[in-house]
């Protein structure tokens, strides 16, 4: 590493409050995460009790409303808090995203009563979330999902498995779509499952070429029984409720992706500015200079492009296809990002004492979760090509 620290982004906030916020996070990831990131990550260590410290915090809450111990912050506040914090970590800023996204379904479409009961301690009260749509022949296509809930008066009976859950096996609770009626989307409905649920298990987490911190599982349904009062919405809502959510979601990777991304940028930065070769700092030599450059307008626009999909959500405008080309977009920067950071570290880029290797494994998974980058550009086709061709 090199003693040329990265220097903080220069970001357009609304508020002063806002300002003060980023201020917490960037203090926050100074003493609490930056120092433990590179060691947890490799030992492939979950950190628990800074999720708790970061719920304690308000940061898991941000998006949300005050009257349930939310944070009232706009998206384009919430997203740019994520950047922070997936730069310094992605398991952190990643999970985050996942909390914030398990979070929606019961703050967007719970009753008054619902929201009463769970939402304080789901925002404020230490817990963690994951949200269950993926299935392990369900997810692209996730309307074919095949996890049944099957009523029995004021009860719901769960069967099934769940594939590819961020903190699958650790989580407080979990967002859960089912299968209540026929084939297709409109059979489909939410429900909110404690974690210490009769009858749901995890299987061993996956082992991933990256984010190994995080731990990504399978989850089984063998008879867990949900009071009615845990639906969410109404039977046959779950499908819409579940684009709502990831229309959210997708934004929130957008920002974990040129966080990553930035992280890269900063580190080849550092780097090229102490090594020298041929007499002088590899800096000043052009061609490095301009993969710099290109590096960097990369993550510019890509945090433009997050950003106005931010805004437009927070104006309560639609903003579905602007978060899939963020989506899309940030992630595909990233990627390209990351690996020229590699290549600019030459060999050194190559071993795990630098965490360019880190940010270039991490950035390939940000392309695949919560609809990959092929699914992204289909949503993107079917808005330009107008509603019939959907």
């Amino acid at each position: 590493m090199t003693d040329h620290g990265p220097q903080p982004v220069e970001r357009q906030l609304p508020t002063e409050e806002a300002r003060d916020l980023i201020a917490l996070v960037r203090d926050l990831v100074q003493r609490e995460i930056e120092p433990h990131a590179a060691e947890e990550e490799a030992a492939g260590h979950f950190p628990r009790e800074l999720f708790r410290l970061l719920s304690a915090s308000g940061l898991l809450a941000l998006p949300y409303a005050e009257e349930f111990g939310g944070g009232a912050q706009p998206y384009e506040v919430y997203l740019q808090a994520l950047e922070e914090l997936a730069a310094a970590r992605l398991t952190v800023g990643l999970g985050v995203s996942v909390h914030t996204l398990a979070c929606h379904a019961l703050a967007g479409y719970g009753t008054k009563e619902q929201q009463a009961e769970h939402l304080p301690a789901m925002l404020g009260g230490g817990l963690l979330g994951a949200y269950c749509l993926s299935e392990p022949s369900a997810g692209s296509d996730a309307a074919s999902l095949r996890t049944r809930a099957t009523r029995d008066g004021d009860t719901w009976t769960i069967e099934g498995t769940k594939a590819w859950i961020t903190h699958g096996g650790i989580a407080d609770f979990y967002t859960v779509l089912a299968r209540t009626g026929g084939e297709g989307a409109h059979g489909i409905t939410a429900f909110l499952v404690p974690g210490d649920a009769p009858g749901l298990t995890a299987a061993p987490p996956e082992r991933k070429m990256g984010m190994k911190g995080s731990p990504t599982a399978q989850l089984h349904f063998d008879g867990v029984r949900v009071p009615d009062a845990r639906r969410l919405g109404e039977e046959g809502q779950g499908f819409s409720i579940a684009l709502s959510a990831l229309d959210s979601g997708r934004l929130g990777i957008s920002a974990c992706a040129i966080g990553v991304a930035q992280a890269a940028l900063d580190e080849a930065l550092a780097f090229l500015a102490e090594r020298r070769q041929f007499g002088r700092p590899l800096v000043d030599f052009q061609g490095l200079r301009f993969m710099l450059a290109d590096m960097a307008t990369q993550i510019e626009a890509g945090r433009a492009l997050y950003l106005t999909a931010a805004r437009l959500r927070d104006a309560g405008l639609p903003f579905s296809k602007q978060a899939a080309m963020a989506k899309l977009f940030c992630t595909d920067a990233a990627m390209r990002v990351t690996t020229d950071a590699v290549q600019l570290l030459g060999g050194y880029g190559y071993t795990a004492d630098f965490p360019a290797e880190r940010y270039m494994r991490e950035a390939k998974v940000l392309q695949i979760v919560e609809g990959t980058n092929q699914i992204q550009r289909l949503v993107v086709a079917r808005h330009l090509a107008g509603p019939e061709s959907r």
